[in-house]
């Protein structure tokens, strides 16, 4: 098929707009038009222009290669704006003179394994590979995750790919017709990438249970898809493997996500997985985020895997597999996992900061200087395996838990998935857990013209010289992010937000009251910062 071209008339967009785009280490924009307060900034030709950014930057990565010997695979979420955009993709690419590859719906992780995958038969490996996806966020927005076989591109690698783009930008509204004529004659091709990602899934589940064919008969698992690109695991992964699927739902790709946000944070969509498992009386529940690249469970009895609870089980698995290792965690798990992850366990918590690639990258590090790290997970559902590549993939850890049940019931050990939740037993909860969000007002003119991040580090100084003061406080004596402090029985965490005008305020604590004594203080060492906002913090301790 030709790629479509593009005619509109084209804007001009500064070097500044396009860096705006940047989201750590993913690109994000608004790519439908029509939300009052949020105009259009990730076009068609902005989208070009970065797919050709893109290429740029892989060709110098790839020295003494010709543009024409690279490939490149698209995939895209169930967003409303996923076709024109990855039309938008292929035109950038074929304008640079690469081969392009279109998988269609496709998940974050199967992108990063198609620059691993030898089968020329797929076209694979390929040398890069961008999904279209912008996770959870509503049905208006969208962007790109880039890969390569070292795995997914870091934040210098973003910032040069937006500066590339906004050069080749102005040729595009230059009327490049040269590069138009190219983009318009070079042929895509079209390949189901996703049964062979989905296959290796199935080989991985087999293997574990002793190569049983459907290690998985019998089992009653139930997947929420919440109308975004995971469907594929019901039909290609879970019935291959024998299990009844029957109760699974929002499958359909919808990018207007017309059930519940796709975001196994969430409590609502957490309660309509947890509901399907109880109606259907089914062992196991399978929630996935929009793109696949996180996930969660539930128990037959309608507990919940997710947040610390997913972390304790994956830990209780990998720690099995190679004992003793460290597990990366982000910033804001609790004091209880760490008890049993060290004491329950014999593993070893590393609580390092937000941000996956943070994450993962920390427990990269680690391993580089001989500190054996096996498992980087974060409380928002994002995983990562060292047996894995380090990529974060919501299907994959799912599959490990699919293997701990095949070859539990092959051992003897029972059916059901009771021998998971047998795994997190001793995990000590709060009874109250908050997370609060201090906003920033950046026109304020306590800010004196600074920054927003100054600002904020200004309150997390004064935060912490009042804690020190205080005996009934005692700060974390080893923390990577923001003001730990523990106190009356819990903790708090503040921080400052990773790209946004925001501390968030995270309190875990045995009681009501005990987190409003938590709550107070913090309250009463940032009531001078006129800038922030901290009305979600007074509603809270009650004054």
């Amino acid at each position: 098929m030709a790629a479509a071209s593009s005619s509109t008339a084209i804007p001009t967009v500064e070097k500044s707009n396009f860096l705006k785009l940047q989201n750590g280490s993913d690109i994000r924009g608004v790519a439908v038009g029509g939300v009052e307060g949020e105009p259009l900034t990730l076009t068609e030709t902005v989208t070009e222009a970065i797919a050709a950014g893109f290429s740029g930057w892989l060709l110098a990565k790839k020295k003494n290669v010709s543009s024409k010997c690279l490939r490149v695979s698209i995939g895209h979420d169930s967003r409303i704006s996923a076709q024109k955009l990855q039309d938008a993709v292929s035109r950038g690419l074929a304008r640079a003179g690469v081969e392009v590859i279109q998988y269609g719906l496709a998940s974050t992780p199967a992108m990063f394994n198609s620059t691993l995958t030898e089968n020329e038969e797929f076209s694979c490996p390929v040398d890069g590979s961008i999904m279209i996806t912008a996770s959870h966020l509503p049905y208006n927005r969208n962007g790109f995750k880039f890969f390569t076989s070292a795995g997914g591109l870091g934040k210098p690698d973003i910032k040069d790919i937006l500066e590339r783009a906004a050069d080749i930008y102005k040729n595009i509204a230059n009327d490049d017709s040269k590069g138009a004529e190219t983009a318009a004659s070079l042929d895509v091709k079209r390949v189901d990438y996703m049964s062979v990602y989905a296959s290796n899934l199935v080989a991985a589940v087999r293997k574990a249970a002793g190569n049983i064919e459907k290690p998985l008969e019998g089992f009653h698992i139930v997947v929420d898809a919440g109308n975004g690109a995971g469907g594929f695991f019901v039909g290609k992964v879970l019935e291959p493997l024998g299990a009844i699927t029957s109760g699974s739902q929002f499958l359909e790709p919808d990018g207007l996500f017309p059930n519940h946000i796709p975001n196994p944070e969430d409590k609502t969509a957490m309660k309509a997985i947890t509901k399907a498992v109880l109606d259907n009386r089914a062992d196991l529940g399978i929630i996935f985020d929009t793109d696949v690249d996180r996930s969660a469970a539930v128990d037959s009895s309608g507990r919940e895997f997710n947040r610390n609870r997913l972390i304790a089980l994956m830990s209780a698995i990998i720690l099995e597999e190679h004992p003793g290792t460290t597990i990366v965690t982000d910033s804001v798990t609790s004091d209880g996992l760490t008890t049993f992850i060290e004491k329950k366990l014999g593993g070893k918590h590393h609580r390092f900061k937000r941000g996956y690639k943070n994450v993962i990258d920390e427990a990269i590090r680690l391993n580089s200087v001989g500190e054996e790290a096996h498992l980087a997970i974060e409380t928002s559902g994002h995983g990562a395996l060292k047996e894995n590549h380090w990529l974060d993939d919501g299907a994959y850890l799912m599959v490990k838990l699919l293997n701990k049940l095949a070859s539990a019931r092959t051992s003897g050990l029972g059916g059901g998935s009771k021998v998971l939740t047998d795994m997190v037993e001793g995990l000590e909860e709060p009874a109250v857990a908050v997370e609060l969000r201090l906003k920033i007002d950046q026109n304020h003119p306590d800010l004196q013209g600074g920054s927003f991040r100054d600002y904020g580090e200004a309150v997390l100084k004064q935060l912490e010289n009042t804690v020190e003061l205080d005996t009934k406080l005692l700060k974390a004596p080893v923390n990577y992010e923001g003001v730990r402090v523990s106190g009356y029985g819990g903790w708090f965490l503040l921080r400052l937000s990773l790209h946004d005008p925001v501390l968030p305020l995270n309190i875990e604590a045995p009681s009501k009251e005990d987190a409003v004594k938590l709550a107070h203080d913090v309250l009463n060492a940032v009531k001078e910062f006129t800038a922030l906002d901290t009305s979600a913090l007074t509603k809270f301790v009650g004054v």
